[in-house]
């Protein structure tokens, strides 16, 4: 996670959702662990019948404590690979094949697809081919894709547990209560990104990397950023700014919405702010609607927020941020299991939507 900002408002609505899912997807990459990588292409042809009867609403079906058995295997790997999982590190490549061991175990088909980054882009002085980790549902409508992502690499300075460890830990639990082929109308696409924290260019590359057919299949894309700070607040993304770069295109105020209400529905009452250039980047300028979810960073709690979800008014959200202390006891798993339910209940929400947002 790069930078953030804050600002006031949230919203209401209900949600609801289905069961279990799986897929194949996006573009060409080395394996990573296992099984080997599913053929290229983007998106499945054609949306496969569910395995079994809808589920129970998936953000009561999701648990912390899982996901926090995938943050203690991120510490691991950082602890085994010199302290931090930096994207070209060999740490980033453990990560990845880590991640797509517990996706293929949850049952999904996998792929890493490739991104360039040249010498002249090279902000951390790494040229060279690297890798994202996709995988989709095969049930549910490919036409109309719900995407969330989160960036799975540290800082050099770090393992990155809070940043971004709490947004990956989110969506593979997230995938692995979903399964492999729920009932939903639309398909369901995680993400995880390389070099967010050297400008987004894992997350920009894989959208520039999509024909303009596979980017118009996206119906949304979810941002996931930091979501266990220990001082941290409670923040959504969508539709609040004097600009597309800062609000998101149309139909990212349903997304941010929709976030918000989760978010009231676990006990909290979250703010509205802008985007401020992460992984959504590249969403934004190939106009698809966004939302985001991060709890704030270095930016400092006010008293009025202190008053409404408790901490310390005064003090940085997250005190470890970009530092080799953002190790797993810098986790707040309370934090962490009202954002792991909202995000739950704004995937079952898309996924199950009749709704057009563009």
């Amino acid at each position: 996670m790069s930078c953030r900002a804050s600002g006031p408002g949230w919203i209401r609505l209900w949600v609801v959702l289905a069961a279990s899912a799986a897929v194949v997807l996006a573009g060409c990459g080395s394996p990573a662990t296992e099984a080997p990588n599913p053929p290229s292409g983007q998106v499945p042809s054609g949306a496969q019948p569910a395995d079994g009867p809808p589920a129970p609403t998936l953000s009561g079906e999701v648990s912390d404590d899982a996901a926090m058995v995938h943050l203690r295997a991120l510490q691991k790997i950082a602890d085994d690979h010199g302290g931090n999982r930096a994207s070209g590190t060999p740490g980033y490549e453990a990560s990845v094949d880590y991640v797509v061991g517990a996706l293929r175990r949850a049952g999904f088909e996998v792929s890493t697809p490739a991104y360039e980054i040249s010498e002249e882009d090279a902000e951390d002085g790494r040229a060279g081919t690297f890798r994202n980790v996709v995988a989709q549902t095969r049930t549910g409508d490919p036409g109309r894709v719900v995407m969330i992502g989160a960036h799975l690499d540290s800082v050099p300075e770090g393992p990155g547990i809070v940043d971004n460890g709490s947004g990956v830990a989110s969506l593979l639990e997230i995938a692995a209560r979903l399964g492999a082929s729920p009932s939903v109308r639309n398909a369901v696409r995680f993400a995880f990104f390389g070099h967010e924290e050297t400008g987004a260019q894992g997350s920009t590359g894989y959208v520039t990397g999509l024909s303009d057919a596979e980017r118009a299949q996206l119906m949304l894309y979810l941002n996931v950023d930091m979501v266990a700070s220990p001082n941290a607040g409670y923040f959504a993304q969508g539709g609040l700014g004097d600009d597309t770069s800062t609000a998101g295109p149309t139909g990212s105020a349903s997304v941010g919405r929709v976030l918000a209400d989760q978010l009231a529905r676990t006990g909290v009452k979250p703010e509205m702010i802008e985007f401020v250039g992460d992984d959504e980047s590249g969403f934004i300028e190939a106009g698809i609607p966004v939302g985001g979810a991060e709890n704030g960073d270095s930016k400092r709690k006010t008293t009025a927020q202190a008053n409404a979800w408790g901490g310390q008014a005064g003090q940085v959200y997250d005190r470890c941020y970009h530092q080799a202390c953002d190790r797993i006891e810098n986790v707040n798993q309370v934090v962490l299991g009202h954002y792991l339910r909202a995000l739950a209940g704004t995937v079952g929400h898309f996924a199950t939507s009749n709704e057009t947002l563009r």
